[in-house]
C-alpha cells in the first residue's frame, strides 16, 4: 500500500474504533449495570464498574485534571502523526489506537464524569475497550520508535 492508503486507513481506524468503544460501553450501561457481574469463563467475567480515575482508579475524583491530560495527549498525538515519517507504520497505527482510546475515555469523562469498564479478568483491575486500545497502541509505538532508531543506526553506519 502507498503511504497515502495507510494514512487513510489509521485516519478512519480512530473513528471506528471509538465507535467500537462506544457501543461497547452503552451496551455495559445497559445490560450489566448498576454493578452487575456476569462470569464467561472461569477466569473472565463481564463486571460493571464506573471509575472516577485514571488506570488502576489512581487519581479517583480528578476528572477535570484527567480531562485536561486528555486533550494534551490528542493533540500531542497529532502533532506526531504530522511529524513521523510515513513510512513508520507501526508508530502510525500506534498513534491511531492511542487516539481512538482517549477519545472513547475522554467522551466519558465529559459526559459522564467517569469511565465505564467492564473486562475483568480478576488478576488485575477491571477495564475497558479504550484501554486496551492504548495500551496496544504504546506497545505499536514503542516498537515503531525502536525500529526507526535501528534504522537510524544503519544509515550512520560506514559501508565496509
Amino acid at each position: 500500500m502507498r503511504p497515502t492508503t495507510h494514512r487513510l486507513n489509521q485516519t478512519l481506524l480512530v473513528p471506528l474504533l471509538f465507535a467500537l468503544d462506544r457501543a461497547s460501553k452503552v451496551w455495559a450501561r445497559q445490560a450489566l449495570a448498576p454493578e452487575g457481574s456476569v462470569q464467561v469463563l472461569p477466569f473472565f467475567h463481564l463486571t460493571y464498574v464506573e471509575n472516577s480515575g485514571a488506570a488502576w482508579g489512581i487519581l479517583r475524583g480528578s476528572n477535570t485534571l484527567l480531562i485536561g491530560v486528555s486533550v494534551a495527549l490528542l493533540a500531542g498525538l497529532l502533532y506526531l502523526r504530522r511529524t513521523w515519517p510515513r513510512e513508520n507504520l507501526w508508530s502510525h497505527y500506534g498513534l491511531a489506537l492511542v487516539a481512538g482510546g482517549a477519545l472513547g475515555n475522554l467522551y466519558d469523562r465529559i459526559r459522564f464524569g467517569c469511565v465505564v469498564d467492564y473486562l475483568d479478568f480478576l488478576v488485575w483491575p477491571v477495564f475497558n475497550m479504550a484501554d486496551s486500545c492504548i495500551t496496544v497502541g504504546a506497545v505499536c509505538l514503542a516498537w515503531g520508535m525502536h525500529l526507526a532508531d535501528r534504522e537510524a543506526a544503519k544509515k550512520k553506519m560506514p559501508a565496509s
